[in-house]
């Protein structure tokens, strides 16, 4: 399954032998979505909370770090259906910053049919299909995971990136300019971090940009052949850029960019560790 499928491509899965699941991801710095999963959603669709079912309690590791025992996201993978075979479509408001985190996530437990609606419910709204306020509940899934698929990095490994590669910085201008920090307690960025905002990945209906767009992308931000890497605020859409990156023929399945998981949420708490500001990357 291509990581990006259209809503008319999803609804011809939904009518397949093997239909995929589900997984509103609905999910804003305000809060999670569960209230708009209620209001209505895809038929079939369970919803998945941010904050407690894609990641760990906050704490040293960040605001949103990896789940701490992989078994949790097991267990909660199973109860919304998923086994070994079963294809996993994520969806969020529209632009994927959310659900390219389940996305994310699940590559890295080694479950590779995973793939994001291209403009969330937006665009499965826009074109027609149907929705729902009914509470989706599938047969309880089989799926067995183990984490290590994708590579992540420590905040050392992403300052070494951000010096000998390119570390891309995911967040809006100007909290990478230092301008201004909602939520953390330092602002500025990674020393040596070039800024890739992710909103940069969509247009203005939050569907995905081409292949070739993505690429044109990736040279102004200045990936090239080096290594490369991603955070953001705490980890959540900077898997939107690893997902960019691999759309775009960047990357490949085989070799993707790694997560510095912890990201500014994690790096910004250590006094010891320095800030950069301002528009280059310092």
């Amino acid at each position: 399954m291509h990581p990006v499928v259209t809503a008319r491509e999803l609804a011809a899965l939904l009518t397949s032998p093997e239909p995929p699941a589900i997984a509103d991801v609905r999910w804003s710095l305000t809060g999670p979505g569960r209230a708009d999963y209620e209001a209505g959603h895809l038929p079939g669709a369970v919803f998945l909370d941010v904050d407690t079912d894609l990641a760990g309690p906050p704490g040293p590791d960040g605001r949103h770090p990896l789940l701490p025992k992989p078994a949790a996201l097991q267990a909660t993978l199973r109860a919304a259906g998923v086994s070994a075979t079963t294809p996993v479509v994520a969806y969020d408001a529209a632009d994927s910053s959310v659900a390219a985190r389940l996305w994310w996530l699940l590559r890295w437990v080694g479950h590779p049919e995973v793939a994001v609606l291209d403009g969330g419910i937006a665009a499965w709204r826009a074109a027609g299909l149907p929705v729902t306020v009914d509470v989706s509940r599938r047969q309880t899934g089989t799926s067995t995971v183990g984490p290590g698929a994708m590579p992540v990095l420590e905040a050392a490994q992403a300052a070494a990136l951000a010096r000998d590669g390119v570390l891309l910085d995911g967040r809006v201008t100007p909290r990478y300019r230092g301008e201004t920090e909602p939520l953390d307690p330092r602002a500025g960025h990674i020393p040596g971090a070039a800024s890739a905002p992710y909103g940069e990945l969509t247009d203005a209906q939050g569907r995905w940009l081409s292949p070739s767009r993505l690429r044109e992308l990736a040279q102004r931000w200045g990936v090239g052949a080096a290594e490369i890497g991603a955070y953001c605020g705490s980890g959540i859409t900077a898997c939107a850029l690893v997902l960019g990156l691999e759309r775009a023929g960047v990357t490949t399945p085989a070799r993707p960019a790694a997560l510095y998981a912890g990201s500014w949420s994690q790096w910004c708490t250590d006094p010891a560790r320095p800030v950069a500001t301002g528009p280059n990357p310092g």
